[in-house]
């Protein structure tokens, strides 16, 4: 078992998580796009998208909208890619997030809070809730391990074109029923700006 094997139902089935569709960001603004962003996806992103592949997606456009974000907060949190999290395999809560957003800037290792995951899919939102939900509760479970202040999770299912935020509290999880699109990029800048000014 591993974090791809969950479902929304297999969540609530074997931990008791329970989902809601709300609004989860509030007050979004604009943040403006640098040169760097703007021209590092006109290069990349027509052929990421064309190639349908999660990792093409992960790299040439996830990647920099993240790296753009973690400049803007002067690299006040720490960014992992393609990190392995083993947190609970016995449940199933173990593998690999394409990204995760930790609280200890400039940090080496996976170290609590964990706060955010971003996961990449080729197309489908829908399918990766489960995948996602289940990091973030495996995140949550981290941080309580590690005592930190028990704190949201949240977490995002994005084609690179879409993204979908999640929100992890207690066993409730909120899915947002407001989508950012790549085309928005202002805005989409602004709703993982919200997510980081919650901590």
């Amino acid at each position: 078992m591993a974090y791809t094997t969950f479902t929304l139902e297999k969540l609530q089935d074997q931990f008791g998580i329970m989902a809601l569709d709300t609004s989860i960001l509030s007050n979004v603004q604009a943040v403006p796009v640098s040169s760097w962003l703007k021209e590092t996806l006109h290069r990349m992103s027509d052929s990421a998208l064309k190639t349908r592949s999660e990792k093409a997606r992960s790299e040439f456009i996830i990647a920099p909208i993240l790296t753009e974000i973690l400049e803007l907060n002067q690299h006040r949190f720490a960014l992992f890619s393609g990190q392995y999290f083993d947190v609970e395999p016995e449940t199933g809560l173990s593998g690999e997030c394409d990204f995760l957003l930790t609280m200890q800037p400039k940090a080496s290792i996976v170290s609590a809070p964990v706060f955010a995951l971003i996961e990449a899919k080729k197309q489908d939102i829908e399918a990766g809730l489960g995948q996602c939900a289940a990091q973030m509760l495996a995140a949550q479970k981290f941080n309580l391990r590690k005592e930190t202040p028990q704190i949201a999770v949240y977490g995002c299912v994005t084609t690179g074109e879409i993204w979908q935020f999640l929100k992890l509290q207690g066993s409730t999880l909120e899915i947002d029923t407001e989508r950012y699109y790549l085309n928005e990029l202002e805005l989409l800048l602004g709703a993982l700006q919200n997510v980081i000014n919650n901590f």
